[in-house]
């Protein structure tokens, strides 16, 4: 017995390990779906604190084979002694995979004696789609490593202007439990719910790209360079490399043809009072000629007012816009409570910014309604949505996302993210631009490919050309007005359908022998 269930903790850790390796470099929509699946095949029948313990170290390995570049920040640049900040990426792992432990022990608690597959999976999809809502919303939200980017290229990715990685997760999770389920009921030898189980699992996949659809219309070209100035992290406030910097910045963007320049996440690091005299004057000159605008990282504020990590945009030799990021970083850019005693052990200039609001007005400039996002928030689609519906007939014709993920290193981490931001632009049906200060600096159209691309850790700029979109997905509508409630009450019935079909027995499809 105990021999037994190390086996199969240790498959639970294998199959977490798989969902990390589909997500980056490049995403595997089959390896996420086998992966998943092993996990389900793995849950015992009756032992919810069993099938808690294999959802703990499922998820753990999953989110620790994501983030584990979280230990680059807390070691290289934090400071942190490596065996902290080892502990302190798996107690951050461990934690956030409490949800998935939590759906595991429901699932077999509620399964019921029910030896088909469709009720049981049903229950395993809405169980697994609510895991991954609370990890994605609870407690500011950590999302990042969520099962839908695995299928930015996959037949799942017709369903994301419906209903956004999370309903693509959600789908996956309902294929993955199928598939789960026939091969717990091979091992029964109940043939009929196995065949029918896989079945299901390859229709459900074969029919999802037949919801492929082009909700969005083209809204112009627009010239652009996006600047990756590659300043590694330990240098970046520097004051001896501050100058060096500054001068780059300021040719880079002087010397860019017409169209928009853009300089990404505090690509200045300095408050515009504390640059170097007649630089941003020597900036803001160079885009007094029409046809040139610019979006600019920057922190904005004073002691009084509060501090923000922003963007500004420069057009007609001013600066009379601004961008406030909205969801802040935790640890990054604000303390939680509790937690100060924690990041004074780590020698980083952390943060400690003023929140923006939700769905501020998009820059106006050259034909095109530029909606700005600033690093990490591209992961929060429906966030990203709220601006669409707050008035469709003004809603974004391009994305543009100014990040800097210098703190990770040169990893997996820029991968990762070039893949959340395709899976925004198949969700919004609008092109992004990304510009970075180490990667990945690209041009993805509306439906997720990457049409220009800088290599990363190399200071450049990239030169290409971006169709603007009008027009609404059914995702813009309903996540822009609701969040995310609409998928969570999907779950929710999911629940409680799996739940009811299983209490009787029948599963849902077929009923098997007995175990």
């Amino acid at each position: 017995m105990i021999r037994a269930a190390a086996v199969r903790g240790l498959l639970a850790l294998f199959a977490g390990l798989g969902q990390a390796a589909a997500l980056a470099p490049e995403p595997n929509w089959a390896l996420q779906v086998g992966s998943a699946a092993l996990f389900w095949a793995l849950l015992p029948d009756r032992r919810p604190p069993a099938a808690a313990l294999l959802g703990l170290l499922f998820g753990t390995a999953w989110l620790a084979g994501s983030v584990w570049w979280l230990f680059i920040s807390m070691h290289v640049y934090g400071g942190l002694p490596a065996p902290l900040a080892v502990l302190a990426v798996a107690l951050l792992s461990m934690a956030l995979s409490l949800y998935l432990a939590l759906a595991a022990a429901a699932f077999v608690r509620w399964r019921g004696d029910g030896r088909g597959v469709l009720a049981p999976a049903l229950l395993a999809a809405g169980l697994w789609t609510l895991a991954e809502l609370a990890r994605g919303v609870l407690f500011t939200g950590f999302p990042w490593g969520a099962a839908g980017y695995a299928h930015v290229d996959g037949p799942l990715s017709a369903l994301a202007p419906w209903v956004g990685v999370y309903g693509m997760g959600l789908v996956a999770a309902l294929a993955a439990a199928l598939v789960g389920l026939a091969v717990a009921a091979l091992r029964r030898r109940a043939w009929r719910p196995a065949l029918a189980g896989g079945l299901a699992a390859a229709v459900l996949l074969a029919a999802a790209p037949l919801a492929r659809q082009d909700f969005t219309t083209a809204a112009g070209r627009l010239p652009v360079t996006l600047l990756q100035t590659q300043v590694p992290q330990d240098e970046k406030f520097r004051a001896d490399r501050l100058p060096d910097v500054l001068a780059w910045l300021a040719e880079a963007l002087q010397s860019a043809p017409d169209g928009l320049v853009v300089a990404p996440e505090t690509a200045v690091p300095l408050l515009p009072v504390d640059v170097p005299p007649g630089w941003w004057a020597a900036v803001l000159t160079a885009f007094t000629p029409p046809g040139r605008a610019a979006l600019v990282g920057l922190p904005l504020g004073d002691e009084v007012g509060g501090y923000t990590n922003s963007v500004a945009g420069l057009v007609g030799g001013q600066a009379p816009y601004r961008y406030d990021k909205h969801h802040l970083v935790p640890f990054g850019e604000f303390i939680p409570r509790g937690f100060r005693w924690f990041t004074e052990l780590m020698n980083i200039p952390l943060g400690d910014f003023d929140r923006g609001g939700l769905a501020q007005p998009t820059f106006d400039a050259l034909g095109q309604r530029l909606a700005p996002n600033i690093c990490y928030e591209d992961l929060f689609g429906e966030e990203l949505a709220a601006g669409f519906a707050a008035d469709p007939a003004r809603a974004p014709t391009v994305l543009v996302n100014l990040s800097n993920i210098g703190w990770f290193g040169d990893t997996v981490a820029i991968d990762q993210h070039l893949q959340i931001s395709r899976l925004r632009t198949l969700e919004l049906q609008r092109p992004m631009l990304r510009a970075t200060n180490t990667g990945a600096t690209a041009v993805i159209d509306h439906q997720g490919r990457v049409q220009a691309l800088l290599p990363t850790t190399a200071r450049g700029a990239l030169r290409a050309e971006v169709e603007g979109r009008e027009g609404l997905t059914p995702f813009a509508r309903w996540a822009g007005r609701f969040g995310l409630w609409p998928l969570a009450a999907l779950a929710l019935a999911l629940v409680g359908l799996g739940a009811a079909g299983s209490r009787r027995g029948a599963g849902g499809v077929a009923a098997g022998a007995p175990p």
